[in-house]
């Protein structure tokens, strides 16, 4: 049997064991995130020669709120230590470098597949597709021990859109199960419960007390939406842009397909309730 992974704490990000990929692998442009512009393939300044950040502690302060809320799902040990065997890219030759560079991105995506199938697995109402969820779990996880050569080559787009397919049957089971049974939340603002809001345009919407029990979000752009204790137990947030989004005293219990970046750019407290999936953001305390 090929070996899986399929405990989450092996898909974050764990810079001890990686060679600063994010930090120079990817770009990055002047915004609200990012204090500069930063082309692919360049180190940012700030990369030190042990690979680890000179202004880490002092990100949010220094202008680079972006690096605060990124995670690579551990393709950046993966990279580091099993693709390239441990082989850094500083002083090698310049082909492996560019290679590192370009097989970085691809893992990335591989491995948030392989966080979406592992919270997939573990959700009671998708036994109907477990089968299927742990077939393509296992696919996927041999698909990002290739070589470097096939993993650049490889069509991750058409990978994805196959897994996708399990992901939106994985949300269909799991939202028919929401009971919707609450009380007194939200009233007269529960229209979207259960209902498909894939993609939908709610940036900065007054969403305050919402009932979004089961509702599908996927790719919904939440950006400054005001999530105040608004419900979103059993929703589906795959790909949701949460930037900026108020989620104080809201209730996520049971909400899936929740990514620790998704939530480390949102906004919170102490009263926001999460799934264990992801751990509440350092910054949330202190802002409040």
């Amino acid at each position: 049997m090929p070996e899986k992974t399929t405990d989450p704490a092996d898909l974050r990000g764990d810079c001890a064991q990686c060679f600063g990929l994010c930090c120079v692998a990817l770009p990055f442009a002047r915004s609200a995130d990012f204090a500069v512009s930063k082309p692919a393939g360049t180190p940012c300044s700030h990369l030190r020669d042990d690979h680890r950040c000179g202004i880490h502690a002092r990100l949010r302060q220094q202008g680079f709120t972006g690096c605060t809320v990124y995670d690579c799902f551990g393709a950046g040990q993966k990279v580091s230590q099993v693709t390239f065997g441990g082989r850094d890219w500083r002083g090698g030759p310049k082909e492996q470098a560019r290679r590192m560079f370009d097989v970085f991105p691809v893992v990335r995506q591989l491995h948030e597949l392989l966080w979406y199938l592992t919270e997939a697995l573990g959700l009671p109402a998708a036994a109907p597709v477990h089968p299927e969820l742990r077939k393509a779990l296992e696919h996927t996880e041999r698909l990002t021990r290739q070589g470097p050569e096939e993993l650049a080559a490889l069509d991750v787009a058409a990978h994805r859109q196959e897994v996708n397919v399990l992901l939106l049957r994985t949300s269909e089971l799991v939202r028919a199960g929401a009971t919707g049974q609450g009380k007194g939340k939200g009233k007269g603002k529960g229209k979207a419960k259960g209902k498909d809001r894939r993609g939908a345009d709610l940036i900065g919407a007054r969403l305050r007390g919402a009932d979004l029990r089961g509702a599908s979000l996927r790719g919904a752009y939440l950006i400054a939406a005001d999530l105040t204790g608004a419900d979103l137990r059993d929703a589906d947030l795959i790909g949701a842009d949460l930037r900026d989004a108020d989620l104080t005293d809201a209730d996520l219990t049971g909400a899936f397909f929740l990514t620790q970046p998704q939530v480390n750019a949102a906004r919170g407290g102490s009263g926001t309730r999460l799934p264990a999936s992801v751990t509440r953001p350092a910054h949330w305390t202190a802002a409040r």
